[in-house]
């Protein structure tokens, strides 16, 4: 134990040190070889254009060196052993690949990880957006949020230590300390050793990842609701609007950018699944799924690197695409956001000045025809009653507070007789 300690805090200073060390030396190396120079004429000659340019990649190259080393050659590595035999030194084609498509224990995997891509993060996101909401209501909420979120620092072997526990069976005539067990006795119920229920039992470990991933996604999604403008939720409640009516149409179209990036950084975990499987049930009873066996294939009875690998493959294969997408997604948002204040927010007021003028009975002047073709090209004022339902329905588009709801009291257009929000 002594050992082992001493090793981290060496470990700490020497990586500590390094990057110190590293930061000095670079530094160094661009001011010596890149110096300031004098031309003939005894004019100096900067170069701290190009120290400029240099220095960010100096900086980067050691991580880019690690990424290629522990990410870009394993996966070059992996393809490799693929088309190989269990030494992984003869070259048999895509026999690998042919018994793939053909294992029943391996279908059986794909199948155990696509319920688990449809049941974890989509009660995960449920229940954590289910709890954001309504811990902020009760006055004993932080403490709540603070129970919920304390799986979220249990590794996946020790919450499957304690739900091994819950779900324990010691034989139909032996006293059970199982909780479930205990539980199901309490009601008058016969014990069953429920990890080994066919079909069922995958369900049961499920739970034990939707406990932990839970306080994950409770915590995200309350620092989005709380970005939620009070000015919206407030008209809407004015509008008559109840509260299911205010968090479904309100609360979640706004924060539903939010939810798709925690439903995506579960799901690759769910992709990823080992230690509750490897631990709970070694993929016995028809729990098996494609990391631990890819794991039995690699490192068990002899090891098979070819086999490991196609089914490595086969699980980069299926995470590669959510990440593509969650990466997209950031950027599409991020060149929104920069665009978020464009021109289009006068227009949008304007456009809610026109509907106001236009319910005053009053004509409609250059700029209020202009925001008219804004909204509803070609239509002229024979469109306003549309635009005004466009208006006030999109609340998305005219009423976001990074555009036209900015330093806007709701009391500025709650007075419109057009507010159809439901």
């Amino acid at each position: 134990m002594i050992a082992q300690l001493l090793d981290a805090v060496f470990a700490v200073f020497f990586g500590v040190g390094a990057c110190f060390l590293y930061f000095i030396g670079s530094h160094f190396v661009l001011e010596r070889f890149f110096a300031d120079s004098k031309g003939a004429n005894g004019e100096v000659i900067s170069r701290e254009s190009l120290r400029n340019l240099l220095r960010p990649w100096i900086f980067l190259l050691p991580a880019v060196f690690m990424l290629f080393i522990y990410l870009v050659y394993p996966v070059f590595e992996t393809l490799r052993l693929s088309f190989h035999d269990f030494t992984g030194e003869r070259f048999v084609g895509f026999r690998n690949y042919h018994w793939a498509v053909q294992d029943p224990e391996l279908l059986q995997a794909i199948g155990n990880n696509a319920m688990w891509l449809v049941v974890v993060p989509t009660l995960s996101v449920f229940f954590g957006l289910l709890v954001a909401v309504l811990a902020d209501r009760v006055w004993w909420g932080g403490f709540a949020k603070s129970m919920i979120f304390m799986p979220m620092a249990i590794s996946f072997v020790g919450a499957s230590v304690i739900w091994k526990f819950v779900y324990d069976f010691r034989g139909a005539d032996s006293e059970q300390i199982g909780s479930l067990n205990a539980l199901v006795m309490f009601f008058g119920g016969e014990p069953e050793a429920w990890i080994t229920i066919p079909f069922w039992n995958n369900f049961f470990l499920m739970i034990i990842l939707i406990w932990i991933q839970t306080g994950f996604a409770m915590v995200i999604l309350s620092a989005a609701l709380r970005g939620v403008p009070e000015e919206t939720l407030e008209a809407a409640r004015i509008d008559g609007a109840n509260e299911i009516q205010v968090f479904l149409k309100i609360m979640v179209p706004q924060i539903m950018g939010t939810i798709l990036v925690v439903w995506t950084t579960i799901t690759i975990i769910v992709l990823k699944i080992f230690d509750i499987v490897l631990a709970m049930t070694n993929g016995q009873w028809g729990t098996e799924v494609l990391a631990n066996m890819m794991f039995d294939w690699m490192f068990r009875g002899g090891g098979d690197s070819g086999r490991g690998s196609t089914i490595a493959l086969f699980i980069m294969i299926a995470v590669v695409p959510v990440m593509i997408w969650n990466i997209r997604r950031f950027a599409v948002r991020r060149n929104h956001d920069e665009s978020s204040d464009s021109p289009a927010e006068p227009q949008c007021w304007t456009a809610f000045g026109a509907s106001q003028s236009f319910d005053a009975g009053h004509g409609l002047g250059p700029a209020e025809h202009g925001a008219v073709d804004q909204f509803l090209p070609g239509q002229g004022s024979t469109g306003h009653h549309r635009l005004v339902d466009r208006v006030h329905h999109h609340i998305s588009k005219c009423f976001r507070p990074h555009r036209c709801g900015r330093g806007r009291s709701s009391a500025e257009w709650k007075v419109c007789p057009h507010r159809k929000f439901f």
